[in-house]
């Protein structure tokens, strides 16, 4: 019932690089060993690939990360396994290595390798261990990545981009207050006494640091009146409020009112870099849900915010930094990995939340971190799909207005067009100092445009006013499906129709680059030999022409001649099957 402030644990990479073993005893001595080593860490498991050892001495030199939290009570468990059938596995030795043993570094420097004993399994003829003289040994190079930043949240809203290790923090640039003013309308979200009724709480989560208001019972207008404070260290982050339904309380004979399970009612995200600083925005934020409905106002959110900066230069100095740290560009992790140990990092955060008291439950921290992001959704795909239609519009004006001037639909505009153009091909001094001029202008008059309030949940953008009723039911399915066969065929192919035009766009793309590609390839031998002889006949025009004359010459209409040449030239699209 009263508001809680929790402290997220501090996350680490932790990163296995398994070397070699010597010295692998297995029970069949006819026979070399399929062996590979299986790492688990709490509920994270690896593994690395499965090596024939015919000196029975395997080499992988293979990494495996995952995630640890502060206070690190798990241990690394390694094991040497062999595959002597294809479903089935033979373990040969095992060691256990807390996770406070392992040495931590914040760079990229050696971590230096050691060998540790494995233990024979328990279930061995006692007489077999006394004949053996060696043990099996692992080669390994152990070491918690503190100079990364371990995303434990949507890329697109991350709240600290500061890697894990304190000693490359770098110092505050200003101060987030929040007042979590009240709720208006919020929709009952359970029954109790026969009446609709709603025990509304909010979470907020910025960093490391998570707030929890207390919890207002049976009103759909809550007042909540209270402030939370965080330190900032990059403007580029996102502050994100979610509101929920209490389903922890009991009703007068003590008897939970719900499932069990706290519901979401709505959240408001609000990036710092679109706040003015110092200034106080009190706003009223619609809470917009899908159900599988549809879309559905739950309610409003009252805040209070203020961003303060400790100083200008500094917070402007990090717009020329790079975004994550170091680490990341030095020696960075593959896209595919970094999701996966994202969605590791959401569960480890989760476990020690809910193990606080109050709990903090673990669909209220799934919820606040966009957990299922990476699933798929026909929505979604349509709304990404109109937001790159809407972002290259700008571009097909452009392109649109450019070919009414050369194709002389507005005489005027022309004249005016070809008299510019002539003046920056006799002075290119200028054209530099021309866009960035016009840019200026742009950007003075967007001024009186610019918004008055952070951006809110836009159902419009999201796609969500006029989605179809079935592609909800997909969203919202579980994973794996739990729906019959015949709609999951329906699905499929449905799918399979959307995939194909994404394929056809993205084998376009493809085609455009390997035509570049093949202008010195000699793949089609005329082309190139025609386009070698052109760069030899260019470099000379160029060497004895003003390039004023040859652009005023060529600046009257569009070279369509290249345009043609390009597209004759061959792409791999017919070694394709």
């Amino acid at each position: 019932m009263k508001s809680k402030v929790y402290h997220a644990p501090r996350l680490w990479y932790l990163r296995v690089n398994i070397v070699e073993a010597q010295d692998v005893a297995i029970f069949d001595k006819t026979r070399y060993p399929d062996v590979f080593v299986r790492a688990q860490v709490g509920h994270q498991l690896g593994r690395t690939k499965p090596v024939q050892a015919r000196n029975f001495n395997p080499f992988w030199n293979e990494d495996l990360l995952f995630v640890a939290a502060e206070p690190f009570e798990d241990h690394l468990i390694l094991t040497l396994e062999d595959r002597v059938a294809p479903n089935k596995d033979e373990m040969l030795g095992r060691v256990i290595i807390p996770l406070a043993m392992i040495d931590r570094r914040a760079d990229d420097r050696i971590v230096h390798g050691r060998w540790v004993n494995l233990e024979k399994p328990v279930l061995v003829d006692v007489d077999q261990l006394k004949k053996e003289k060696f043990s099996t040994r692992l080669h390994l190079r152990l070491c918690l990545d503190g100079g990364y930043h371990v995303l434990d949240e949507s890329t697109n809203y991350s709240s600290d981009l500061r890697p894990t290790a304190k000693q490359l923090w770098k110092p505050s640039i200003g101060l987030l207050e929040l007042g979590i003013l009240g709720a208006q309308g919020i929709v009952p979200m359970k029954t109790r006494d026969g009446k609709g009724s709603s025990d509304t709480y909010c979470v907020a989560k910025y960093g490391s640091k998570w707030v929890r208001t207390r919890t207002i019972m049976n009103n759909p207008n809550p007042r909540f009146n209270e402030q939370y404070t965080w330190e900032v260290y990059d403007p580029a982050t996102v502050l994100t409020v979610g509101v929920f339904d209490n389903g922890q309380l009991g009703d007068k004979n003590g008897e939970k009112t719900s499932a069990g399970k706290d519901a979401k009612i709505g959240k408001v995200r609000i990036r710092l870099s679109t706040l003015e600083t110092g200034r106080v925005y009190t706003h009223c934020y619609p809470l917009l849900v899908l159900h599988p409905s549809g879309v559905k106002k739950m309610g409003e959110l009252h805040l209070a915010i203020r961003f303060s900066s400790t100083s200008l230069i500094n917070m402007l100095y990090l717009y020329s930094r790079p975004l994550l740290p170091k680490m990341h560009y030095v020696r960075p992790i593959p896209v595919l990995q970094v999701d996966m140990l994202r969605h590791q990092a959401v569960q480890v955060v989760a476990a020690r939340l809910s193990r606080m008291e109050p709990p903090l439950r673990k669909e209220v921290v799934e919820y606040m971190t966009d957990f299922d992001s990476h699933l798929w959704s026909m929505r979604k795909s349509k709304a990404n799909f109109f937001r790159l239609m809407t972002v290259l519009s700008g571009v097909l004006a452009v392109s649109k207005w450019f070919n009414g001037v050369c194709a002389w639909k507005n005489p005027i505009t022309t004249v005016l067009v070809h008299i510019l153009y002539i003046m920056l091909v006799c002075f290119p001094e200028l054209i530099l100092p021309t866009v960035f001029l016009y840019m200026f202008l742009i950007g003075i008059w967007n001024f009186r445009y610019r918004p008055r309030y952070p951006p809110h949940m836009n159902t419009k953008i999201s796609h969500a006013e006029a989605v179809h009723a079935d592609e909800l039911d997909e969203e919202f399915d579980t994973f794996p499906t739990s729906r019959s066969p015949e709609i999951v065929r329906m699905r499929y192919d449905r799918l399979r129709s959307v995939a194909g035009r994404i394929q056809t766009v993205i084998g376009d793309i493809a085609t455009q680059g390997e035509r570049v590609q093949a202008l010195l390839s000699w793949r089609d031998p005329r082309a190139t030999a025609v386009f070698v002889l052109f760069c030899l006949i260019a470099a000379v025009v160029l060497y004895v022409t003003p390039l004023q004359v040859l652009a005023a010459l060529g600046g009257h209409r569009l070279p369509s001649v290249p345009v043609n040449f390009f597209r004759r030239l061959p792409a791999r699209t017919d070694s394709m099957l």
